[in-house]
């Protein structure tokens, strides 16, 4: 089954919060947990077993665990293993980026079926040319796996590279940010029928989109684009506002939250992802 048909499959069951896993050094404080590779494993398990049943998508945020070395990657192997195991749907926030042999490994670490690290999603950046990730798009689908692919992003410092408009090529014309867009909507339209496609996009929820030279009003076309969309709650962004934040986009968009839900702490963070769920639903199917 291809990653569109399974993320649609999820949307479907369970609704479209993706649960951060960001053990950042005062969670694990407030948590009371070590600022350790083991303290990092107990929290992302915690996690798991708060989202399992009350969400279908979860979010480790892998330089968390990196900072540990190779305990803080044996602990989230154990932390992926354990979401998958659960049925929930892993996209791994790794941001890797490169060209040729190198980007290519690292798409095989995460999107290759059996791998230690193996995850459903991984996202990636691609500021060396959509071109220079064919390799990891090609893979993800032939794996039935998904790549979240930066474009606009919601960090101030990005704005002036992505809305920066390209000078050469077929996009020419377009901020980078639209170019990115429409490489990755021409690969999945040129891929087998699914309910979305295998490439995906990161865009901001806090951003306005149409700044970045996006348009929100083109139709989605065959193989709809997914977005993963980072700002909402602790960041200020409302999920009753994802249909005019995102327009034709909106179909495909994965309601990403971390803060806001990661402080209600352990006793309080099932109960805080099963009303965010219920609101998410209510608001955006």
């Amino acid at each position: 089954m291809s990653f569109g048909d399974r993320l649609a499959g999820v949307f479907a069951e369970r609704g479209r919060l993706c649960v951060g896993i960001d053990p950042h050094a005062h969670l694990l404080e407030s948590w009371g947990l070590p600022a350790s590779a083991s303290g990092v494993r107990a929290f992302g398990l915690a996690v798991v077993e708060a989202a399992t049943g009350r969400a279908g998508i979860v979010k480790p945020q892998v330089a968390f665990f990196e900072r540990y070395g190779s305990a803080g990657y044996a602990a989230l192997e154990e932390v992926i293993g354990a979401a998958r195991a659960a049925g929930l749907l892993v996209i791994a926030d790794a941001k890797r980026g490169d060209i040729g042999t190198s980007v290519t490994a690292y798409a095989e670490a995460w999107l290759t079926p059996g791998a230690p690290l193996e995850a459903d999603a991984m996202t990636i950046a691609a500021f060396q040319g959509v071109g220079s990730i064919d390799d990891p798009m090609r893979l993800a689908e032939a794996n039935g796996k998904g790549l979240f692919v930066l474009a606009a992003t919601s960090n101030p410092e990005a704005a002036a590279i992505q809305k920066a408009i390209v000078q050469d090529g077929p996009r020419a014309g377009s901020t980078v940010a639209r170019a990115i867009i429409e490489d990755v909507q021409s690969f999945n339209q040129a891929q087998p029928p699914s309910a979305f496609g295998s490439v995906g996009l990161v865009l901001g929820a806090t951003l306005d989109l149409p700044a970045f030279g996006i348009d929100i009003a083109a139709a989605p076309g065959v193989n709809a684009t997914p977005v993963l969309a980072p700002g909402f709650g602790h960041q200020g962004a409302k999920v009753q506002d994802a249909a005019r934040l995102f327009g034709s986009f909106a179909g495909g968009v994965i309601v990403s939250e971390s803060r806001g839900l990661l402080g209600a702490g352990p006793a309080g963070l099932a109960d805080a992802i099963a009303r965010r769920t219920d609101e998410v639903r209510e608001n955006h199917g």
